[in-house]
């Protein structure tokens, strides 16, 4: 190998490396089966969330990853592999990587990091069902004026039946 294409790769493990630290979520993915067409509606998606999708070698991953200070991924970058790095909501890739897994049929989810801890595959398709950010926003403050509104009404009530 020349010295040329070595520095080429080592490049290339910091460039993957520094993806995975700045990122609140990396999922891995084996992407056979999927037609061009359901590859490109699903890049698409994710493009959409602002989340990045490579497909990458496993050899550079796995060392990118040991360099980040993740151990334990040798089983999960076996075979075609592709990742999808999100930078802002921790749930999205994994959920939209879901969707799509069960939408097509055809591609599996190895496993990821989100939030700075490893997960395998059932687990990130179980943290993929969490519902979004804003949507538990909203519940929150559903169940913390539900008491108050309760009262309110009742208090109305009372008044309305002595007036």
């Amino acid at each position: 190998m020349s010295k040329q294409s070595i520095a080429l790769k080592a490049e290339e493990v910091k460039s993957i490396r520094e993806r995975v630290e700045k990122a609140r979520s990396v999922v891995i993915i084996d992407y056979r089966g999927l037609t061009v067409a359901q590859d490109t509606e699903m890049r698409n998606a994710l493009r959409a969330q602002g989340i990045e999708y490579k497909v990458l070698k496993n050899r550079l991953v796995l060392r990118a990853l040991n360099d980040a200070g993740f151990a334990g991924f040798d089983d999960i970058l076996q075979g075609p592999t592709a990742i999808a790095f999100g930078y802002g909501d921790a749930v999205a890739p994994a959920k939209i990587l879901a969707d799509s897994v069960a939408k097509y049929n055809k591609m599996t989810i190895k496993g990821g990091i989100i939030e700075r801890k490893k997960l395998g595959g059932e687990e990130v398709k179980a943290f993929a069902k969490i519902p979004a950010k804003p949507i538990l926003v909203a519940q929150l403050l559903g169940m913390l004026t539900s008491p108050m509104r309760s009262l309110a009404v009742a208090v109305s009530e009372i008044a309305k039946k002595k007036a």
